[in-house]
């Protein structure tokens, strides 16, 4: 049995993998949803360009794609790199295969696989694990740490009850003062105690809330910038914990900036997004830019590893106890930066199962 049009079409739409079918002069006729989702654009806008014009590639893939059309034959090219129009690089699998039909001009049906999607998604839970196994061992850690220091500071008031100078009582406030500020810095590596308390929530709200705060504490050579996607729909969430998240990151862009620069805060929706091994129809995505001096590359590698920070003075649980409060909303954070530009990028799922 032969599927009906309506059934072909569900299916090409339904594909995961770009689907471009362009005309003998490889001019663009028919691209399915994945392929709008890789460009950013809609059909119609796309419809009509040439494959030069939509890709840039080092590669002689245009050639090779009119050698086909002019011989018949297929042909397959794996981890071909192809720069889009607006400057992004992707790395994907690219299948070519002529249509040629009597009496008509012929065409190619490309097929472009993203290759970097499958590398990020291998990457993603590679760092997750390794996240996690670091984390724990630096909970058992800090629960180790924890008991033997209430002990040591309720010693030292009890000696400071003794002691007959208040001047020696000094050095049994240093013991004190010192016991409370590893209590706090074991209580930050310990992160969220508690699961998410999940409802409604207006991710521009947020944002703002967050903008507002920031902007009252940041340097005035800051700017905080806006981009956002209106039509993006409420997150099921717990506010507290995305604010919590957001000022984690928006407050590591700050710093690196030094008292002078600029932030973007952008959001936009993501079709057939996978977070981990699940591949969900909606994500947000939230993106924080800076144009500060990048991250060095053996940092970036461990950015969310806890206590891993590029700056000096820093401890290194901010972006880890972030990374662990978007997890528990069972989305991601990942992060590029070269010189000049530090994208931190937060997918959520819009809808999440209770």
């Amino acid at each position: 049995m032969i599927p009906s049009s309506d059934t072909q079409q569900r299916v090409l739409e339904a594909m995961t993998s770009g689907l471009l079918l362009f005309d003998h002069d490889l001019r663009l006729r028919y691209v399915n949803a994945a392929t709008e989702m890789l460009f950013g654009s809609s059909g119609p806008h796309l419809i009509g360009q040439r494959f030069e014009t939509l890709f840039e590639t080092s590669d002689n893939v245009a050639a090779e794609l009119r050698e086909a059309l002019a011989s018949g034959h297929p042909f397959t090219r794996h981890e071909v790199t192809l720069k889009l129009v607006h400057g992004r690089e992707v790395v994907v699998d690219l299948t070519a295969l002529p249509l040629m039909e009597r009496e008509q001009s012929p065409e190619l049906l490309v097929e472009v696989s993203r290759m970097d999607r499958l590398l990020r998604i291998t990457r993603d839970e590679s760092r997750a694990t390794q996240q996690q196994t670091t984390q724990q061992m630096l909970r058992g850690l800090a629960h180790e740490i924890k008991n033997p220091l209430g002990g040591l500071r309720g010693a030292a008031q009890l000696l400071a009850r003794e002691l007959p100078s208040d001047d020696l009582k000094e050095y049994t406030d240093v013991i004190i003062n010192e016991a409370d500020r590893l209590q706090k810095l074991v209580n930050r590596i310990l992160g969220p105690n508690k699961l998410p308390q999940l409802a409604p929530v207006n991710i521009h709200e947020l944002l703002e809330h967050v903008r507002s705060l920031l902007l009252a504490e940041a340097p005035q050579g800051i700017q905080i910038r806006r981009d956002y996607d209106p039509s993006i729909p409420e997150l099921t969430g717990d506010a507290d914990q995305i604010i919590q998240a957001l000022l984690n990151i928006i407050r590591n862009a700050i710093e690196a900036l030094q008292g002078e620069g600029e932030i973007l805060l952008r959001t936009r929706v993501v079709r057939k997004f996978t977070i981990g091994q699940k591949q969900h129809d909606l994500v947000a995505r939230i993106e924080v830019i800076d144009n500060g001096p990048g991250i060095a590359a053996e940092v970036l590698e461990r950015i969310f590893f806890p206590m891993v920070s590029s700056r000096a003075e820093g401890t290194g649980l901010g972006l880890s106890i972030a990374q662990s409060l978007i997890q528990q909303h069972h989305g991601i954070i990942e992060c590029d930066s070269e010189p000049g530009r530090t994208v931190f990028s937060i997918y959520i799922p819009i809808e999440l199962e209770a």
